[in-house]
């Protein structure tokens, strides 16, 4: 048995798998905790997996740019100055909160791409084994550009450039947090560039949380940056969908899901009144996910067609959606192709341009619509149009159940799980 910490922060996609693999985790008897935000607590709690604080939560701390910017997430290349500085402040504040979350006791860190920076400082003053488990792609390749550059390639060698000066970025972005983290924990100075150069000869593993369905593993990624497959949010192996979603869809043919998760803050009335005249226009009934952004049912004139639901297990109701329209974070992504069926990509910011553009290459989705289009005359007839190529076309639901027969196959905590007990092996040898 291994004392594990977890650390995520961010926003529910940046949270909620590292519950699931929790589980996996602790079910194969391994102590477990997970340090994220408060807003987060009741999710790791029912996971059955220790809480432990994080500060900076996003929810708590949503500025005026939290409609376009991703919760806890550093801006691309192309991020402009106060993106990077409210990105620069969020991580600072989370470094502190790193260390005090971390026990004597530790014996294992699981890191996500945001805490790692951090957490990699953490384990060398404390002689931690540690293990790098990001939800997107982040080293560089020429096989594509950064994934948050917004997806289009810029050949091998623009991929690769794009991918080195994405990390000096992220550097950037952790010196303060780097400064302060180190002088506490008593280790002599070193910038951030220095410890990810220091992690990087030494071949560390790390195991990246989407599917090859999706993204290939580059080609000219070194050894040990391996891609096992989604690791899946917790939710109890008897969870039902709430008995009001059950009675809407009893009541007619399959609706159409549309939720932006954490994105488009502020939005909700808008943007309620454009997906249900465009659910109308395009003849489909329709779900709305209220979100960060509170879209409701109430926005829009009464509707029998149309429901608005809070947080529901995707995995629960994807699977009933005749299709799915959404801001294409990487979790949302991996559900809607879990599910078979159908996507209408939206992407607002960050990652999820890239992923967007991988369903629609998989011939699982549609031609994305970028959020910002979604605006004008035409927004409502273009987003009708999308929904109905999504939930006409015989073809784009055939692809999506054979991409999810292929990820069904796939066992991403499984692996991760191997590579712990490979962990404790060594850190522990028999004898």
């Amino acid at each position: 048995m291994t004392k594990i910490l977890i650390t995520a922060a961010g926003s529910y996609g940046d949270i909620a798998p590292y519950t699931g693999l929790g589980a996996r985790l602790r079910a194969a008897g391994h102590e477990v905790a997970l340090a994220t935000h408060d807003s987060y607590a009741a999710l790791v709690r029912a996971a059955g997996l220790e809480f432990r604080r994080l500060p900076a939560d996003p929810r708590t701390r949503r500025s005026a740019t939290a409609d376009t910017a991703e919760p806890g997430r550093p801006p691309g290349p192309g991020g402009n100055h106060d993106l990077m500085r409210q990105a620069a402040a969020f991580i600072k504040e989370l470094g502190g909160g790193l260390a005090d979350a971390a026990r004597e006791d530790t014996g294992l860190l699981l890191l996500s791409a945001t805490t790692a920076p951090l957490g990699h400082h953490l384990a060398e003053a404390r002689g931690i084994p540690f293990l790098d488990l990001p939800l997107v792609p982040g080293a560089p390749t020429g096989d594509f550009a950064p994934v948050v550059s917004g997806g289009r390639s810029l050949g091998r060698w623009g991929n690769r450039a794009a991918g080195r000066l994405s990390l000096r970025i992220i550097d950037r972005l952790y010196a303060d947090a780097t400064r302060e983290l180190r002088a506490r924990l008593g280790l002599p100075p070193a910038t951030p560039r220095t410890v990810r150069r220091r992690a990087e000869a030494s071949g560390r593993q790390v195991l990246h949380g989407f599917s090859e369905v999706l993204v290939s593993r580059p080609t000219d990624w070194r050894p040990g940056l391996d891609v096992v497959g989604n690791w899946w949010p917790w939710h109890a192996p008897d969870d039902r969908l709430p008995p009001v979603v059950e009675d809407f869809l009893a009541a007619g043919p399959p609706p159409v899901f549309l939720g932006f998760g954490s994105m488009a803050g502020g939005e909700g009335e808008r943007l309620s009144t454009l997906a249900a005249a465009a659910l109308r226009r395009a003849r489909v009934r329709g779900i709305l996910q209220s979100g960060w952004a509170g879209l409701s049912a109430g926005h829009t004139s009464a509707d029998a067609d149309l429901l608005t639901i809070g947080e529901v297990p995707h995995a629960l109701l994807f699977p009933r959606m005749a299709a799915v329209v959404h801001h294409c974070g990487a979790g949302t992504a991996a559900a809607g192709v879990r599910a078979g069926v159908p996507t209408v990509p939206v992407p607002v910011t960050a990652d999820q341009p890239f992923w967007a553009a991988r369903l629609a290459s998989l011939g699982v989705a549609t031609a994305p619509i970028p959020f910002k289009e979604l605006s004008g005359d035409r927004a409502v007839v273009r987003l009708s149009q999308a929904i109905t190529q999504a939930t006409a076309a015989p073809a784009r639901r055939d692809h999506a159940r054979a991409a999810a027969h292929r990820l069904a196959a796939e066992d991403g905590a499984g692996e991760v799980l191997k590579a712990v007990e490979r962990l404790a092996e060594t850190a522990h040898p028999a004898g």
